[in-house]
């Protein structure tokens, strides 16, 4: 499968009064055209900060991307003009961020915000950037969405919100989607229901989507491959079945471990990762999660583990690979022990 983007030694640092802060160190992947990719990891990882990157949208000062290439169909996206990149953001690569009450403009109508983005990329406007904007609007599920074009944002809940997002994300037919936290400001029905919508329109478009995401759930149900970050690295990369049936890092097997289980039974406590993510103004040489880590070795202290081989497209970044795999092992037997005994 074609690849349509390929990020490769990315690093983002932030410069503060604390000091440097290497929100984003070094990292690498790519994304085949119509794949689905999730970006996993706890709150300060540098998911958002990764996708930021993608589209330029780094505050400067004070960020910096620093190092690195983002190639998006052959072209390195960092060494575009401001107004080149303006005609990608959009266009070629449309983006839904995290909290749609903040991310759609409280003074225009929903319509405006649709139709601005067709005549900006695309020269529509007029009754038929308006029909374009109902037809998207009914795409993502929104009913009488003639009626919703004359409402402002605060009219909408906010499920209706995220799909305006993901509609205005779609309006120029983009080859790639960022979603950056869809679903956090949702409830659980409604996070379901526009999960499955933008898995549903992504494989119906040929969209490709990175997802960005704490939720694990998210990962087993809609990812074709994952990349679990930790301390602006990733630390581990797969295919969703490896992530979930083969961890082979530390802090993998502690989110995996942390997630509640519906066939398990009820008094089942949660095993939640301890400690706290690192100061990422104070990293040393070695493995940031060391302090959190039951499996850490000296050589943990000294030098950073590279990101090896496991088979296939499974890397993972880890002195310690086996034991961890010994321990997914061990854990699966339990759960299945446990689901048994239920």
């Amino acid at each position: 499968m074609p690849k349509l983007i390929e990020i490769e030694g990315l690093k983002t640092q932030f410069y503060t009064s604390a000091g440097t802060v290497k929100a984003v160190d070094g990292i690498t992947y790519d994304v085949n055209e119509g794949e689905t990719v999730a970006i996993v990891g706890e709150s300060g990882c540098g998911k958002s900060v990764s996708a930021m990157s993608i589209l330029r949208l780094i505050p400067d000062p004070p960020g910096k991307i620093v190092e690195g290439s983002i190639r998006f169909q052959g072209r390195d996206l960092l060494q575009l003009s401001e107004e080149e990149m303006r005609d990608v953001r959009g266009r070629d690569i449309g983006m839904v961020f995290q909290e749609p009450m903040t991310s759609l403009n409280p003074v225009l109508t929903i319509g405006r915000q649709l139709t601005e983005t067709l005549e900006e990329h695309l020269g529509v406007t007029g009754e038929a950037a308006d029909a374009r904007a109902i037809e998207l609007l009914g795409l993502v599920g929104i009913a009488e969405p003639h009626r919703r074009l004359v409402q402002y944002p605060h009219h909408l809940s906010g499920g209706m919100r995220q799909r305006v997002m993901i509609a205005m994300a779609l309006a120029c037919e983009p080859k790639l989607i960022i979603a950056d936290e869809p679903t956090t400001a949702l409830d659980v029905t409604i996070q379901a229901q526009i999960l499955e919508l933008m898995k549903d329109l992504t494989r119906r478009l040929g969209v490709a989507l990175i997802v960005i995401t704490h939720n694990l759930g998210v990962v087993a149900r809609y990812a074709d491959r994952v990349n679990v970050m930790y301390a602006g690295k990733i630390i581990e990369s797969g295919t969703a079945h490896d992530i979930y049936h083969n961890p082979r890092h530390p802090y993998t097997l502690a989110l995996l471990k942390s997630v509640p289980r519906m066939d398990l039974p009820r008094q089942a406590k949660l095993d939640p990762v301890e400690g706290q993510p690192p100061d990422l103004t104070r990293l040393d040489d070695g493995c940031a999660f060391r302090p959190r880590c039951g499996f850490a070795v000296e050589k943990c202290a000294r030098e950073f583990p590279p990101l090896e081989k496991v088979k296939g497209p499974h890397i993972a970044a880890c002195w310690s690979k086996e034991k961890v795999a010994k321990s997914a092992r061990a854990t699966a037997a339990q759960t299945k022990k446990l689901r048994k005994a239920s």
